[in-house]
């Protein structure tokens, strides 16, 4: 009996310890429960509300603000692209490129009618300038000055920027034209002679006789300078 008393002391000594040890053991594992859990939790939260999602690109972003608003390019409140209210370029009557000029002399009525030509652009099709076409009547004009017994004796090429049609509708009618510009040049006095711009405002003078006629026959003048390749008076 004494030594069965000192074997169960011992039995419940050795007992007592392990107990909180145990108890530490299952405090550890709860904690790292709860741990895990937390951080699962947490993790599929963060997915759910897109916490992870990559951030937007700034420059998709300006792009689609680019527009009116609506998902729409700039342009009239439909769609359309900007314009001048009518989609049309600056042109003139004919589809033309508007010119600078205006046309020089006599063609702002044969812009106004279908039948005028359109100007012509130069082959390069970088250039905005138009291409410039001469003609020279063969005769040179021969005329006897105003008051005076003096002779003036010119050669007279025509310059336009538009088509062919000029020069043909010029050829045609050139007796007709030969007999207005040589009315025009006998007006001429000695005086008129020693004035500083007197070739430039014959020039001119020649050419509305010239469109005033082409625009009579042909309802488009096309004449836009006169260049005088020879000039005698004597």
């Amino acid at each position: 009996m004494a030594d069965a008393a000192p074997a169960e002391a011992e039995a419940e000594v050795e007992a007592k310890p392990k107990k909180p040890i145990a108890l530490i053991i299952g405090v550890v594992v709860g904690i790292i429960v709860l741990i895990a859990g937390t951080v699962v939790g947490t993790l599929l939260l963060a997915k759910q509300t897109g916490f992870f999602a990559p951030p937007p690109n700034p420059d998709a972003m300006l792009e689609g603000e680019g527009g009116d608003g609506h998902g729409e390019k700039a342009g009239d409140g439909h769609g359309a692209p900007a314009g001048d209210g009518h989609g049309d370029k600056k042109a003139d009557a004919h589809g033309a490129p508007a010119d600078a000029h205006g046309g020089g002399h006599g063609d702002k009525k044969g812009d106004a009618k279908e039948g005028g030509p359109p100007k012509l652009n130069k082959k390069s099709p970088d250039s905005p300038r138009f291409e410039y076409t001469y003609f020279q009547l063969e005769r040179e004009f021969l005329v006897n000055l105003s008051g005076s017994k003096k002779v003036m004796s010119v050669q007279i090429a025509l310059m336009t920027r538009y088509d062919e049609r000029v020069i043909e509708n010029v050829k045609k009618h050139e007796f007709a034209l030969r007999s207005a510009i040589m009315d025009a040049m006998r007006m001429t006095t000695e005086a008129d002679l020693a004035k500083p711009d007197f070739r430039k405002d014959l020039a001119k003078k020649v050419a509305d006789v010239m469109n005033t006629l082409l625009e009579k026959y042909e309802d488009f003048g096309g004449v836009e300078e006169i260049n005088f390749t020879n000039f005698i008076v004597q």
